[in-house]
């Protein structure tokens, strides 16, 4: 009797094992064109993109204060936020023509970096099309990059301070010399990687060489320039901190060292993070700037 049991059932069990579940609410109301919220709530996508960041700087947070705890004479991060509140209550005051506002000494180096960049971009950019274009300009200047680009900028620094007599200027000439060679070597080599079909058509159509630059070669080139200028903008900043600080004057490299001879740790701190904030801000608006070139290619 067992047997037949078994024998009877055992299809209606496999039969129940193998029929597809009903389907759940979210799915009919899906199948309907109805639109629902993610999984988990509507904040769930929100909470773990700001997680790992606040996670991150809460560690960073807890480090600086071990190691304020550990050493007497290091700020904790609750005495450095103060410090902060009353330096940027007032970022602008001038009493002196040493003794100015952080503002003051960020602009004093915007303005460095802009001029320094500017003119490597202006010799740069130019220069690397021409030694992409050209195998003889290419032969002439290889050799010159191979053994300058690896020098420091900061030893450029006494070369501008011989010729031009004053530290503002020689600040702007290590900018230079330092920002010009990812602008040259990046867009030299996007000319050199535009397909050879493109220059074919653009002989065969006896193209001058103008056309030729704008119509073909700069549309192609451009991923590759704006790679160096983001390359370049980065490294302009960083060198910009260590020249005023060898030079001295108005900047935030030299506001820094002034801060270290007073033996104000805390305002050390906060211009570490004032230059860390301006340069990410220098590197998102040339990415903004890449995206919306790359975006009109399209």
């Amino acid at each position: 009797m067992s047997a037949v049991y078994e024998t009877i059932a055992a299809p209606a069990e496999r039969a129940a094992a193998v029929a597809p579940a009903a389907p759940s609410r979210r799915t009919r109301l899906a199948a309907k064109g109805v639109r629902l919220a993610p999984e988990g709530g509507r904040l769930r996508p929100v909470v773990m993109k700001l997680l790992p960041p606040l996670i991150g700087l809460t560690l960073l947070v807890l480090a600086w204060q071990i190691l304020a705890l550990r050493n007497a004479g290091f700020p904790t991060p609750l005495e450095t936020w103060q410090e902060a509140l009353k330096l940027f209550a007032d970022p602008f005051y001038r009493k002196g023509p040493n003794d100015q506002g952080i503002g003051w000494n960020v602009l004093a180096s915007l303005r460095r970096v802009a001029l320094g960049f500017g003119m490597a971009a202006l010799v740069g950019i130019p220069l690397g099309f021409l030694i992409g274009r050209f195998s003889f300009v290419y032969g002439m200047f290889s050799p010159l990059i191979s053994l300058l680009k690896p020098v420091s900028p900061l030893a450029w620094l006494p070369i501008g301070l011989l010729v031009f007599k004053a530290a503002d200027p020689a600040a702007i000439w290590a900018i230079f010399i330092c920002s010009i060679w990812p602008m040259i070597v990046n867009t030299a080599v996007g000319v050199q990687r535009v397909p050879q079909d493109y220059l074919n058509v653009a002989r065969v159509l006896n193209l001058s060489e103008w056309k030729v630059a704008t119509k073909i070669l700069l549309p192609s080139v451009l991923p590759y320039m704006l790679t160096g200028v983001r390359l370049a903008i980065g490294t302009a900043w960083l060198v910009i901190v260590a020249a005023e600080m060898l030079t001295g004057g108005v900047g935030i490299g030299f506001w820094v060292w002034d801060e270290w001879n007073n033996m104000n740790v805390p305002h050390i701190l906060i211009a570490i993070g004032v230059i860390g904030i301006v340069g990410l801000l220098l590197e998102l608006a040339l990415m903004t700037l890449a995206k919306a070139f790359s975006y009109e290619e399209k």
